[in-house]
């Protein structure tokens, strides 16, 4: 059952480009949550019995073992993320209601995880809480318009580094180097990656033109829809 609660602001990171991190302290310890689950996000102040208050849905990027504070990351795109990045300070006021959402990574099969930019967010739960006895290949390609903005490049190496079933690539639209692929994720690169890439299951994460490329062009080539799943967080 999600719950509502009251969190400050505990730290705000800009990471330049209109591109933040927020860590939220609830006021009483967030209920347990799965890795890929999403919270809403409430600027206004909230009174329990009143109706919830415009909101945005972000995921939950912290571990689920980490109840205490809560981590959210976000580009300002539009009327709400900007109210975002004009009013909170450190110790700002928000409200949240979790969890919420079915956009969990199974298992039981061989994946390829689909990131751009800050839609890695979907999956830095379930790697921050990979397992190194983990037995299926998990292939990550993360994206993002340039190097210093791949977030959480550092976590995707270390459980790379935990693990060796994970296999991780990094794009970037500009500015690349040796460590990265130039340009956008496209799927012709993934066939190159992946040694089976018809059957693996894809989960993909990003701004809605990548989300509709991407399911577009797995479905040409004859993917079956329940291998292709999305977190449509725009």
């Amino acid at each position: 059952m999600p719950q509502k609660l009251s969190c400050e602001v505990a730290e705000l990171i800009d990471h330049e480009e209109h591109v933040y991190t927020l860590v939220l302290k609830p006021k009483t310890s967030a209920p347990s949550f799965l890795p890929g689950q999403f919270l809403h996000l409430a600027l206004d102040s909230y009174k329990p019995g009143d109706f919830w208050p415009e909101s945005r849905v972000f995921s939950i990027a912290s571990s689920p073992l980490e109840l205490n504070f809560l981590r959210i990351t976000y580009a300002v795109k539009g009327k709400f993320t900007h109210r975002m990045e004009s009013e909170l300070r450190d110790g700002s006021e928000v409200w949240i209601k979790l969890p919420y959402g079915d956009f969990i990574i199974s298992p039981k099969t061989d994946v390829c995880l689909l990131a751009g930019g800050t839609g890695i967010t979907a999956f830095t739960a379930f790697l921050s809480g990979l397992q190194t006895d983990h037995e299926n290949s998990i292939y990550i390609l993360y994206g993002a318009r340039s190097a210093k903005l791949l977030i959480y490049r550092p976590l995707v190496e270390s459980a790379a580094k935990s693990n060796q079933k994970l296999h991780p690539y990094y794009f970037v639209e500009s500015g690349s180097n040796s460590s990265s692929i130039p340009g956008r994720i496209n799927l012709n690169k993934v066939w190159d990656i992946v040694p089976n890439p018809v059957e693996v299951s894809y989960y993909l994460s990003g701004p809605p033109t990548m989300l509709k490329t991407l399911s577009a062009g797995l479905t040409e080539r004859a993917l079956p829809t329940e291998q292709i799943l999305m977190d449509a967080w725009e």
